[in-house]
């Protein structure tokens, strides 16, 4: 009798074991990149957000707006040569977004040369009534987006339309961003003229664009403390399916050369500001991040 429970104890085992290995299987996609496996998305995604709907004292009545800078990359190439299927996070983008416009303050998108801004529709909360609207109101700017490179050359100048520059998360923040010129010359600009700089989860990676005078000791950030997703939450990615390998590089590691303090462990709910530069470590930490900018915008507008 014990004999057949073993056996049949370790049959559900091995059931246990084959099921898990396929639900953890990351999913190709048809241009043969590959999405978060079934079970990397049980995990990390959700069908619904904590928007809390904030309603501000004294909105902005003005014509301050923000300039959200994202993605045009879609597919990030893994160590082992895989590809992800990536872009800008949705909730990281459009649920501060729904704070921003409750403070008051319009939004404007850009991309490096104005292609669309990839979004991880993979993690689009399909129940979130919210979010769904606020991408239905800015799908056309979604698709047909600014040019970064236009906005440099100019519109640069003149800094009283922008209270804010907001580099939203998801690891397509990683690709093309970090090594841009026309960004350099954003990140530099928004600084010099006293703006905020708004960046969640991955966004931060794209601050790395400041560097690239090589001169790590006038780096714009070196000193600051933020929240951003940990190198070592990435480093999980291929053990759950998330992503199809390991990262091709590691960006929290580079800020740290530049003397940059990532504050969290965990990808979680953490906001930090510090002087001007407002972060967030994940998607749980979008509304507290949107609720963080939107107050401090109208404390910078209102002042």
């Amino acid at each position: 009798m014990m004999k057949k429970i073993l056996i049949g104890l370790a049959v559900l085992f091995l059931l246990a074991i084959t099921t898990f290995y396929f639900v953890s299987q990351p999913t190709a996609t048809e241009d043969g990149a590959y999405i978060p496996s079934p079970f990397a998305l049980k995990l990390a995604t959700s069908p619904t957000t904590n928007f809390d709907n904030t309603t501000y004292d004294n909105p902005h009545t003005g014509s301050k707006k923000v300039l959200m800078v994202c993605t045009e990359e879609r597919n990030m190439t893994m160590a082992n040569g895989k590809k992800f299927s990536t872009g800008n996070h949705p909730v990281e983008m459009l649920l501060p977004i729904l704070h921003l416009k409750n403070a008051g303050f319009d939004v404007d998108i850009v991309t490096p040369t104005g292609k669309p801004v990839k979004v991880e529709m993979w993690a689009m909360p399909q129940e979130d009534k919210n979010i769904k609207d606020i991408y239905s109101e800015f799908k056309n700017k979604i698709e047909h987006p600014g040019k970064l490179s236009e906005f440099v050359q100019n519109s640069m100048t003149d800094s009283s339309d922008y209270v804010a520059v907001f580099i939203p998360g998801g690891h397509g923040a990683m690709l093309g961003l970090p090594e841009n010129k026309d960004l350099n010359k954003l990140i530099h600009w928004s600084h010099d003229n006293d703006m905020h700089m708004l960046a969640i989860c991955h966004g931060p990676a794209a601050l790395l664009a400041a560097s690239l005078e090589n001169d790590k000791d006038s780096y714009l950030y070196k000193g600051y403390k933020i929240a951003s997703f940990p190198d070592a939450v990435d480093a999980q990615g291929p053990m759950i399916g998330y992503t199809p390998g390991d990262m091709p590089w590691i960006y929290g590691e580079r800020l740290n050369e530049l003397g940059v303090t990532i504050i969290n462990e965990a990808a979680d709910n953490t906001v930090h500001m510090d002087r001007k530069l407002i972060t967030g470590a994940s998607p749980q930490a979008a509304n507290d991040f949107g609720k963080l900018a939107a107050t401090e915008l109208l404390k910078a507008v209102n002042k």
